[in-house]
């Protein structure tokens, strides 16, 4: 039996002097210029150099971010959040397997065991110079980190449609719980724009990049080396690589996608001499069995408790299902995706770039490309297992038989892709990529179904839109349209509440008079959130209170898609599916603020007053007025807010996050915008700077060539002074 534990102890590393003098001397080699934003510009001498310096940045910014990504990823979240986390902490240690990480690292190619020895160097120098921070958890940072962690997504972990609650009832109780399928609830997402010279001003490509994370999630940097490194944009806290940016080359952006990476069998398990075996292909196995030690946070002290784990060569059991085990192939960790996540920022031109996608590595992105020669492209995930394609691998398979094994990996030339489409522009916002480039966009019949399950949504209804009438594009005009604002979804579903209304609702009823004037209101609207919209606030609120099928963007193979949902929705509602909601909001809002009219600006807020991770919001604190709505809606600026626990208002905490727009001219021109600021200091004036521009869309110009850094330097300085 393999037993997997964490010695708490182990990570209580103290710097010897030795360690110290050699740290100091990197140091030496780093120069890090902060600009008038706060943004680090990194400059070294060698790309493991810029990679110290770049850790040394992140942490100054925020090392609490830093070190709670790696607590997540290392399955101890229990330590310091309690019980409550223990089965997030089991999936984890089940799908990202420390020591396998371990053995990575001691078989890495020696030009990236020195920039994961960087990574660990940066961290520990800081902690070396700032005694007064005191870590949660992790007081030594190890060089195999970042191999727990290798592609940058914010949700690196896919288990198929497996759920925790799956996951506790198979290894932390008896009790037969029925399993009900999970709806998943993706309200955000991410939006990446390519427009070919054909379609500028300038005859250049420009590259639109717009993440929809939880805000503070990605700080904004760059990398240099006398190596030929020199990358800008956005890096997920304590990662060594830019996730999505450019270089003076080209730019990638990254979606989340849909594509079936990962599967689930089910296992025939056979009791043998009180030894489990499970059958594959008529032969007999021994089930492999790890013990996993996960210690919770109760009352102050950190409480042990131990789970025996199965293991079949598919990959871990993580459920039952009608008395069948349930184990999951996944692939959440590799070092060939941290090498690919490093070589993609080193790109010199597009076949560079496609020898990068060569590699088959990336499991949870779709890929936006453009470049300074004029290239535009697509790609619509990039690891992709070759299956039997007479299956819906969207289902649980049989694992007792080889014919359900996957057979290597699909080259990207056979994936969905789009190489310099003739209308000029592509687009993915999370959705379906054959609508990538309009008209010109790949054709779903050329493709196998699990290649793209993905189905069309509301963002990218509104981009098509767009994109499909634009022409003479500069950054301004780019960044203008992916402000746009439109709710596409409501071009459905208003007109069916107008429509339900008008029918059933008679003057002499006293539902009329309640709501005649919001129904007027409704009926008037042009479809576009903004601050002093009444709209957007009725239509806002009634949404959220239908039928939850219409908030289902991500599908499975064979699934109707959130448009298809809706619209399907809209054309079979019942007058009791859509007007008591409308009521309780109208009710809702009069409770709270005496009268239904309230603008969206005066509802959805934005407010920082802390760096905490987990952020407060208080309605009696300043907050600033947000016009853009949600994701989910069709909004392409997104803005997912929430009422918190005791405020009447909402607050946002995800969506637009970073955002960039870069034209790729003999130049580079680039302008960017961050959520609130670089910072997580409260004290630093770099917290809070970019709040109102975030609140207009009003972007600032990125320096990317040191002539132009140094003109707007604030503070130039090796790490450690």
């Amino acid at each position: 039996m393999i037993v997997f534990s964490f010695n708490n102890s182990a990570t209580a590393q103290k710097l010897d002097s030795k360690e110290i003098n050699r740290l100091k001397k990197l140091a030496q080699q780093v120069t890090i210029v902060r600009d008038n934003w706060g943004i680090a510009h990194v400059y070294g001498k060698t790309d493991a150099d810029a990679v110290f310096g770049m850790l040394y940045a992140q942490c100054e910014d925020d090392f609490k971010r830093v070190e709670y990504n790696y607590i997540d990823k290392l399955g101890r979240l229990s330590e310091i959040k309690g019980k409550a986390f223990l089965y997030n902490d089991l999936e984890t240690r089940l799908l990202i397997d420390a020591n396998e990480a371990k053995t990575d690292y001691k078989n890495a190619a020696p030009w990236l065991k020195k920039l994961l020895n960087s990574y660990a160097d940066g961290i520990n120098f800081y902690l070396y110079n700032h005694p007064e921070v005191k870590p949660l958890k992790i007081t030594h940072f190890e060089p195999w980190y970042p191999l727990l962690w290798t592609d940058g997504s914010i949700g690196a972990i896919n288990t198929a449609d497996l759920s925790d609650a799956e996951l506790k009832s198979f290894y932390g109780s008896d009790d037969k719980v029925s399993y009900i399928e999970q709806i998943k609830d993706m309200q955000t997402g991410s939006n990446g724009f390519a427009i070919a010279p054909s379609k500028t001003a300038n005859g250049n490509a420009i590259l639109y990049i717009n993440p929809h994370t939880t805000f503070y999630f990605r700080p904004e940097i760059q990398i240099n080396s006398e190596e030929g490194l020199n990358a800008y944009g956005a890096v997920t806290w304590g990662q060594f690589f830019i996730y999505q940016g450019f270089n003076e080359n080209c730019g990638w952006m990254h979606t989340s996608s849909n594509v079936d990476v990962a599967d689930l069998y089910t296992e025939k398990i056979v009791t043998k001499n009180k030894k489990l075996f499970y059958e594959y292909d008529q032969n007999l196995f021994p089930v492999i069995e790890k013990n996993i030690t996960i210690s919770y946070l109760e009352n102050g002290k950190l409480i042990p408790k131990t789970f025996k784990t199965y293991f079949t060569h598919n990959g871990p059991v993580m459920a039952k299902r009608e008395d069948k085990w349930i184990s999951l192939k996944s692939n959440n960790r590799s070092m060939k995706s941290l090498e690919q996540s490093w070589l993609r920022i080193k790109s010199k031109n597009f076949d560079d770039y496609k020898k990068v996608m060569d590699l088959k590595a990336n499991t949870s992105n779709n890929t936006v490309y453009a470049d300074n020669k004029g290239n535009i492209a697509y790609w619509h995930g990039n690891f992709i297992p070759i299956r039997d394609k007479s299956l819906n691998w969207a289902k649980v398979v049989d694992g007792t038989t080889s014919a359900t094994q996957w057979k290597g990996l699909h080259n990207p030339s056979e994936t969905v892709h789009l190489f310099n489409p003739q209308n000029g522009w592509l687009q993915n916002c999370n959705s379906t990529p054959y609508s990538a480039a309009g008209i010109n966009s790949p054709k779903k019949e050329n493709y196998l179904p699990y290649m793209a399950p993905d189905g069309e949504n509301f963002r990218a209804i509104n981009a098509v839109r767009i994109l499909s009438k634009g022409s003479n594009y500069t950054l301004d005009k780019v960044i203008a349209a992916g402000y746009d604002t439109k709710l596409s979804i409501f071009e459905v579903l208003i007109p069916a509440l107008v429509s339900s209304f008008e029918k059933n609702i008679k003057p002499e009823n006293p539902i009329y008079n309640e709501l005649i004037d919001p129904i007027t209101e409704l009926k008037k609207w042009d479809y576009y959130a903004n601050e002093s919209s009444i709209a957007t606030t009725l239509a806002n609120e009634w949404a959220y209170k239908l039928n939850p099928i219409i908030q289902k963007s991500y599908v499975d193979q064979g699934e109707m898609d959130q448009v298809e949902n809706t619209i399907q929705f809209a054309k079979t509602a019942t007058a009791e599916q859509l007007i008591p909601q409308l009521q309780s909001v109208v009710s809702e809002l009069k409770t709270k603020f005496g009268t239904w009219q309230i603008p969206w600006g005066e509802l959805n807020r934005f407010q920082r007053f802390s760096g905490d991770i987990n952020l407060t919001y208080n309605d009696a604190f300043e907050s600033l007025p947000i016009g853009n709505g949600a994701a989910i809606w069709g909004s392409l600026p997104a803005y997912k807010s929430s009422y918190q626990i005791g405020t009447k208002k909402r607050y946002g905490y995800s969506g637009n996050s970073f955002v960039c727009a870069v034209e790729f001219g003999p130049k580079i021109k680039a302008k960017s915008l961050l959520a609130g600021g670089n910072s997580s200091d409260l004290k630093s004036k770099h917290f809070m700077d970019q709040a109102v521009m975030y609140q207009k869309g009003q972007f600032k110009d990125v320096l990317f060539y040191r002539e132009d850094i140094e003109k707007n330097a604030e503070r130039t300085y090796h790490p450690g002074e």
